[in-house]
């Protein structure tokens, strides 16, 4: 099998896994087993809490001692044991340390998925500027889950956990026939910051790469909670009167895929514009995409042409939000970060990212949808245009305050 096929296959089932349940757990939370809005956002923040720790520690040990296929296989392994254990749990207390052992296991495979990509398409002659080509693949994964979940009836049931679980061991399988990844020759020499991996964190000695994962840190805050809370909310709008009628409104998750689809299209420009815009435009259409993706939230429904519309725009733009910041980061630390330190570099962006901005922003929408929660009845509308408007404003301050050096507009390489 060609090393393209291979990696297409990966990431398409590493980004199943997740498209089974991320998106669809909370309605499944809240509307079955009658979790809160708080508990919700405790719940998900569990996912910051291991990303803060795994995937750098991670990333070290694959840069310095041992194969990245062997903790990859070693991670999806236990992985699909705690998404079986999630589905026997009804109680909030013990789901969230059932979903911290996932995170634990998972969260560390998003990056490590990138360094074996990354290392496979340099062994064969090509480069960073082919993975988008690559990654799109896990975008399809995730969008075909959502489907499945969608029409099988699954979004409120613990199913969704099932095939989830049953996608990880087939993943864990397949990762044995992926192109080993050897830990760098030049990693291996004498210095013991070098030894210890801490040489990673050296990077942040580099203003602009320290600004630009500060603002990565605030941004991440965002990236998951319409992937959180978008599915309860678009429930909530199915249930409304008037809504009834409406074929769309049957199927939520089928409705958020197009956000999916989106980046399926947007991820492809990204080569074009790293090249032609830099990164700091890059970033900043994303934070706009943010303002107009909850912007549009809030006015959306299920009732008028007008409304449905806005649902859709609001989905379409998703693409640019998310690629334009999350790829395009990915890129940019791969090319700044030497060889010896790529998995470590890759392993920082996730924890900024998926750590502490996941963990941040999973605690916050958690209290502001219980803020805006009357008699159990949820005011979405008001929790959305929070967000949109934190979006706007961190867009105008990395405006000014962000200084993008030239070398990160100029062209990008392909080796």
């Amino acid at each position: 099998m060609k090393i393209q096929s291979t990696l297409k296959i990966m990431l398409f089932s590493q980004y199943f896994i997740w498209g089974c349940w991320l998106v669809t757990f909370a309605s499944y939370a809240m509307r079955t087993l009658s979790f809160t809005g708080s508990e919700v956002g405790v719940i998900f923040s569990s996912l910051g809490l291991a990303a803060v720790v795994m995937p750098p520690v991670v990333g070290i040990i694959a840069d310095k001692w041992i194969s990245a296929n062997k903790i990859y296989i070693f991670c999806h392994i236990v992985s699909a044991a705690s998404l079986y254990g999630m589905s026997a749990i009804a109680n909030s207390g013990p789901m969230f340390w059932m979903i911290l052992l996932n995170a634990v296991a998972y969260m560390p495979t998003i990056a490590l998925s990138n360094t074996i990509s990354y290392f496979s398409l340099e062994k064969s002659g090509q480069g960073v500027i082919d993975f988008p080509r690559i990654r799109i693949w896990g975008t399809i994964g995730f969008i075909i889950a959502m489907w499945l979940i969608s029409f099988l009836g699954f979004e409120v049931s613990r199913n969704q956990l099932y095939i989830a679980s049953g996608a990880s061991v087939f993943l864990a399988l397949f990762s044995l026939s992926l192109p080993r990844v050897v830990p760098s020759a030049k990693s291996m020499k004498t210095t013991w910051l070098q030894k210890t991996g801490l040489d990673a964190f050296v990077l942040l000695r580099q203003k602009n790469i320290a600004v630009f994962l500060i603002f990565a840190t605030l941004l991440g805050s965002i990236l998951q909670i319409t992937n959180t809370f978008g599915n309860p909310f678009l429930h909530h709008l199915a249930a409304l009167p008037g809504a009834e009628n409406s074929v769309i409104a049957r199927y939520p998750s089928v409705l958020l895929s197009v956000s999916q689809i989106s980046e399926v299209v947007f991820i492809l420009t990204i080569p074009f514009l790293m090249n032609r815009l830099g990164l700091k435009r890059i970033i900043l259409l994303s934070m706009v995409a943010w303002v107009a993706r909850f912007g549009l939230f809030a006015w959306g429904d299920f009732t008028s042409v007008s409304g449905v519309s806005m649902l859709l725009l609001s989905m379409i733009v998703y693409g640019c939000a998310f690629d334009f910041f999350n790829v395009s980061g990915s890129m940019y630390l791969a090319r700044v970060a030497g060889e010896e330190m790529r998995a470590s570099a890759q392993g920082l962006f996730m924890t900024m990212v998926n750590g502490f901005g996941l963990y941040i922003g999973s605690i916050i929408s958690g209290h502001v949808i219980d803020y805006f929660t009357v008699d159990g009845v949820q005011n979405w509308s008001s929790f959305w245009l929070v967000f949109s408007g934190y979006a706007l404003v961190l867009a105008v301050v990395f405006w000014f305050v962000y200084r993008e050096e030239s070398s990160e507009s100029g062209p990008m390489s392909s080796a």
